[in-house]
């Protein structure tokens, strides 16, 4: 291939090395199974290790220094979409798309969105969120969309690489379509429903009422106990756009969430929260940014029994419970619960906590 590595700017790596191009490495071993421990962005004697295996495998020189002639295996590879820092007019530029292809780039897209692009030779922002949106409008065709509507002189300039640049720009335009917000982040950052991620000491507390509502016949179902700040921030600014309190283009950014709110169009950004809403299964209550549940304090649950439940206290006192057979919404529970320092929020049924709030 003859794309224009020059243009990524990428620095010479080795052990000692540290920064976000290491990190970047180091992530992208860790995808291809060369294991280099924690991904930390400090180039450390197993990143050396691992580079040494990727380059023996790969048969490049073996030295553990990541340069020209390795980024070059490493790009072809997948490595070109780790690259810190990339965006669709610096990928294109690596591609050789001159000003008349990306123009062409501009006209092809131009057949798949609405409303147009400005066909202006300059692929920026717009023209990178608009390759989103054509990769979320076709999906796995636009690969064939591209090659089939990029022009005969696209074609001829790039020669051999045409093909190898076209499956490069259709997985990054996957990418960034997968940023964008939507239903798929549910899947990011999972709510916990085990005990033992709760903090001490309300972990053994939860623990030790649970285990005395299993001794008593009980049923449980554990909803949540920790969850992720960054699921946290994904449910409230998803609710917030969602409610019309807050524009998509002013949602803050949180380290180590790659989302993407702005759509295309305005209406794909609140459809996208709109969508997100309904997939956390949002009611009227707002998830807080910090919570009880961000700092394992909390664990939703359904607690039910037949007939009448005889559950011991901590101090051991055995208690008679009837009517109505459901956590939620039984007092005689609710101190029982309390007496283990798990207290009901009344006012959400399958919410206790350390302080019932």
């Amino acid at each position: 291939m003859a794309f224009d590595i020059s243009v990524l700017k990428l620095p010479t790596i080795k052990n000692g090395s540290r920064g976000l191009h290491v990190r970047a490495w180091q992530s992208f071993l860790t995808e291809a199974d060369y294991p280099v421990g924690t991904i930390d962005g400090d180039f450390g004697d197993k990143t050396e290790v691992a580079t040494r295996n990727y380059q023996q495998r790969n048969e490049l020189t073996v030295n553990g220094v990541v340069n020209i002639a390795t980024y070059a295996v490493a790009l072809r590879g997948g490595f070109i979409y780790k690259v810190p820092n990339l965006t669709a007019k610096l990928l294109l530029e690596y591609l050789r798309f001159g000003e008349a292809e990306v123009r062409d780039l501009q006209k092809s897209l131009n057949t798949i969105i609405t409303p147009d692009l400005e066909v202006d030779g300059d692929f920026g922002l717009r023209s990178s969120a608009g390759l989103a949106q054509a990769y979320k409008q076709r999906d796995v065709r636009l690969r064939r969309d591209l090659e089939n509507k990029l022009s005969t002189l696209t074609k001829q300039k790039l020669g051999d690489d045409f093909l190898p640049a076209i499956d490069i720009l259709n997985g990054y335009a996957k990418r960034i379509r997968f940023r964008l917000s939507g239903s798929h982040w549910i899947e990011y950052f999972p709510t916990s429903r085990s005990i033992s991620d709760l903090a001490p000491p309300f972990r053994e507390n939860v623990q030790a009422f649970y285990n005395a509502l299993v001794d008593a016949g009980s049923q449980i179902i554990i909803a949540a106990t920790y969850r992720p700040p960054q699921r946290a921030y994904l449910m409230h600014y998803a609710a917030k756009i969602d409610r019309g309190q807050i524009v998509p283009a002013r949602v803050p950014s949180m380290a180590g969430v790659d989302i993407e709110w702005v759509h295309y169009t305005n209406a794909g950004s609140l459809q996208a929260a709109e969508q997100m809403v309904e997939a956390y299964g949002l009611g009227g209550n707002p998830v807080a940014l910090k919570s009880l549940h961000t700092q394992r304090l909390a664990i939703d649950w359904n607690i039910t029994w037949d007939g009448t439940l005889k559950i011991k206290k901590k101090d051991g006192v055995l208690v008679s419970i009837g009517d109505p057979p459901n956590g939620a919404f039984n007092v005689l529970l609710h101190a029982v619960g309390a007496s283990y320092g798990v207290l009901k929020l009344w006012s959400d049924p399958p919410h206790w906590s350390i302080n019932g709030r």
